[in-house]
């Protein structure tokens, strides 16, 4: 959970034609939407009409310009603190940590001007590049999420020597392979403009699966069992209590997309059988949960900022 905007896919109660899919990073998730902008089918006498494509082609542009902005703003403040006082940043909010969300943040933020041209306009970048955004989209979030995990079970960020250093080197050579899997399920279509969409294979191929189970680790999985180490471990509590749980707003902002993300997958599958409502509003809620997470990019550097001023 933006490169480019909407090839969607008809999902229904009863009916699954036309199988199409957006997605908001299209990167904002699979979207239900056919070729004239309402799907329209009988369900009891009552058509059902999912109208998200519009909605979503004239608000992501300007919401990932903004957020871009934000991003971009509050990086740079962050990274110039850490560059001029760089020994006001202690532990745990330690400056081996916050450069390294500080990196991720950046690369994430990096790529939202190519995303929203890619909305607005159609994709015209082609196949490699999408997959290349695609790839380094996950990567800072699989990057930070590790970054995040490890800080909040170990001291191994409390200062910055050559033993974090080869850690971190670890950390992003790490999320990097674990990210590559959305690479092979990345691609470019055309209906009727050229589209960089996220799932250009069948939701049941190893890659997809890959790529599935990896997210939800990381946005579901990973998150519990840290909330469940600190809860039940003095020590971690202890970090908590000192300010570590600002970086937790990472997985704050990401744990619903994780939700709609395992949902949405239970409805492709059929595993779940849509009704005429969840046909018509799942796609808000998986939008909705995704751009909510695109928002750490300008929120984290705002927290971690706020943490040290205070």
């Amino acid at each position: 959970s933006l490169p480019d905007t909407c090839w969607c896919h008809s999902q229904s109660p009863s009916v699954m034609e036309s199988k199409t899919s957006l997605d908001l990073m299209e990167i904002m998730g699979n979207f239900s939407y056919d070729d004239s902008n309402m799907t329209s089918l009988d369900y009891d006498a009552a058509p059902c009409h999912n109208q998200y494509c519009p909605l979503f082609q004239r608000v992501a542009p300007a919401f990932l310009a903004v957020t871009c902005a934000a991003g971009a703003l509050g990086t740079g403040v962050l990274l110039v603190a850490l560059t001029k006082w760089p020994h006001t940043w202690g532990w745990p909010q330690s400056r081996a940590l916050v450069s390294q969300l500080a990196v991720g943040m950046g690369l994430f933020a990096a790529l939202l001007p190519a995303v929203a041209v890619g909305i607005g306009q159609g994709w015209r970048l082609g196949t490699e590049l999408c997959r290349l955004t695609h790839l380094l989209w996950h990567w800072s979030l699989f990057a930070q999420g590790l970054v995040v995990g490890i800080g909040s079970c170990t001291t191994a960020w409390c200062r910055w020597d050559p033993r974090s250093r080869r850690l971190a080197v670890a950390v992003w050579v790490g999320a990097l392979l674990l990210a590559t899997p959305v690479a092979f399920t990345s691609g470019t279509v055309g209906a009727p403009e050229t589209r960089c969409i996220r799932r250009s294979m069948d939701i049941f191929s190893p890659a997809y699966l890959l790529h599935l189970v990896l997210s939800l680790c990381f946005f579901l999985l990973l998150p519990v069992v840290l909330l469940v180490a600190t809860l039940a471990v003095p020590r971690l509590r202890a970090n908590w209590k000192s300010g570590i749980s600002v970086t937790w707003l990472f997985f704050g902002l990401w744990v619903p997309y994780g939700v709609a993300l395992a949902v949405d997958f239970f409805l492709q599958a059929q595993v779940l059988q849509p009704t005429c409502g969840t046909f018509e509003h799942f796609d808000h809620v998986l939008g909705l949960s995704e751009g909510l997470g695109v928002l750490h990019c300008c929120l984290g550097p705002m927290a971690l900022l706020a943490t040290q001023l205070c």
